[in-house]
This record gives structure tokens, sequence and C-alpha cells, in this order.
């Protein structure tokens, strides 16, 4: 793969500024387009990594199938995707730039990172929203994680890295673990790490038990720092029960998060729109002071349509 520096220009358009993150497959840039005057979020990834274990010439045009598909989705919820492209070896893949944290340093940052019930279903539900959407464009995400999850600015809450989901159509969902880090399957889930059955989205509700089970914990549902034995507990535990964390959550709600930490996915929700609405009851009563922002008033009610940001206890 190609090594860039801060002031490469990619396609003759898109300028990297500063490195946003790292991680095993690539780089996340902080970018700007030339041509529009905006500034973006460049993704490398190298083509060669992508290929295993395919031969790259099916690597790449997997790559680019599902850039286009990503690109198609339109929720506030999901991260916008600008261009993709091949250049020189690398995947690049341009899209919208989050200004605001991820779930993963929210929970960094406290001694106790424990969301109330309004706040953590406020979440969840905007999550949901997001995956609607992308199931029903064909889309599963297969890597939900704190990492994955942005809370921007204004408190909406957006799903990175869909540009490198796997398209529903073109499924394999075999996994291969050697190497794999903690925080890379804290939400995977069973049928993903064994690779039995073709995933659909319900794999992606199990991760939102996960996100939600941590969020009202401030736990992990698994908590341990050896990889096997997270998969072990993934594939064979029960779903943990919240009280036992010091939890006092609504029986109902922890009747959802046992659904959706359910083995088989038959045992799960049906969709996310079904996830949803269970949460409902949860989310915050509303604000009357929020209709005096500049633009629409949240609703937290509605946040299919106008979701509402979340808040640490």
């Amino acid at each position: 793969m190609q090594r860039f520096t801060p002031g490469t220009v990619l396609l003759d358009r898109y300028q990297l500024t500063s490195v946003l993150g790292r991680g095993l497959m690539g780089q996340v840039w902080q970018g700007r387009d030339l041509r529009l005057e905006r500034p973006v979020a460049v993704k490398t990834v190298a083509a060669d990594l992508l290929a295993v274990p395919r031969s790259r010439d099916e690597a790449l045009r997997r790559f680019q199938r599902e850039a286009k598909a990503a690109a198609s989705l339109d929720h506030p919820n999901t991260t916008t995707v600008f261009d993709a492209s091949i250049t020189d070896g690398t995947c690049c893949l341009v899209m919208e730039l989050i200004e605001g944290t991820t779930l993963e340093f929210l929970f960094d940052q406290q001694d106790d990172a424990r969301f109330d019930v309004p706040t953590a279903a406020a979440v969840a539900a905007q999550l949901c929203a997001g995956l609607s959407a992308a199931h029903a464009a064909g889309l599963v995400h297969r890597d939900l994680k704190t990492q994955n999850v942005m809370i921007r600015r204004d408190g909406v809450v957006k799903i990175l890295d869909f540009g490198l989901v796997k398209v529903l159509s073109d499924a394999d969902p075999r996994l291969t673990m050697t190497g794999e880090s903690i925080g890379n399957i804290v939400c995977a889930s069973p049928e993903l790490l064994s690779g039995q059955g073709r995933l659909d989205g319900r794999s992606d509700l199990y991760a939102v038990g996960c996100l939600l089970h941590h969020m009202l914990t401030g736990e992990t549902p698994f908590v341990t720092d050896q990889p096997a034995l997270l998969v072990t507990h993934h594939l064979t535990s029960p779903p943990p029960v919240m009280a036992n964390f010091g939890l006092d959550a609504p029986g109902d709600l922890q009747e959802l998060v046992t659904a959706l930490l359910a083995k088989r996915p038959d045992d799960r929700p049906s969709s996310a729109a079904e996830v949803y609405a269970a949460l409902a009851p949860y989310l915050p009563a509303p604000c009357p002071e929020l209709a005096t922002r500049p633009g629409l008033p949240e609703d937290p009610r509605r946040p299919f349509l106008v979701p509402q940001g979340p808040s640490l206890v």
C-alpha cells in the first residue's frame, strides 16, 4: 500500500491533512475536497489486505459494489459516502467528516460510564433507525461496535464504516478469528463468529443488544480480556442479567436485551424497526426548550425522523 503523508492529493481532488485513526487494514484521514471546498474523511485500505482469502480482482470488485451500495444510503444516522476509487493499490473511501466523538471515547473518559435508561434508549433507537434503512437496502454492517458509533456535536448518532459492509445478496459469513483483538469481537454475533448460515440484519441486532447492555450497565455483556474466551461466551454463555451489574432495569427492557442477545437469530426480534418500537416507551420526554434551537426541534418520540442526542449519567 502506498504510504500517504499530509498534503497528499488523491484522485486530483482530496487533499489529506491529518490522520484521524489507524488500524490493521489502513488509515482514516481528515481531508479536504478541493473542488467543493468542504472537509471530508478519507479511509484508505490496502487492496491486497481485502484480497484474503479472495483473489485481488474479486476483492476490488467487491469493494466497488459495497461502496456503491453504501453511497445509496440516505439517512441521518448513517455516514454519507461521497466517493470511492482505487489508486496505486489502495482503496479510498471518501465520506462526510463527522464532528464529534465515538461511543468508545465516551466510555473511556468516564469512571462509571453508564447512561440512564432514556439516554441509552435514545442512542439505541438512533442505531436502529440507521440499521433499518441499511437492512432495507440489502446491507448488513457486520462490525457494529463502540468505535463505529459516532456522536455528533448536535447529538445525532452516526454509524460509521458502511462502506466496508457485506452486501447481503453477496454475503460470505465466514470469519477468520486469527489475530482478532477483543475490540473487534465485543459485539460479534454467534453466527458471525461460527460462520454457520447466511448473515442477515439480525446479526447487527445482536450487536445493538451488546451496545445497549454496555450503555446501561457500564460493562460489556461478557467481561474478559481473552479473545478466545470471549468467542466462547458469545457462542455458548446465556445472556447476562443486568441486575447482576447493579442495574434495576425495567422488566420489559431486560427482556428486550435478552432477546437481542439470543444465540439463534430466529429467537431475536425480526427487524430493527421492531426493536425501535420496543424502545419507544423508554425514550426521553419531549423537551420544549429544544424548539428554540435553530432548525427543526428534536422530538425524542420519533428518532426515525429527528434523533435525540445522548448524555452521560
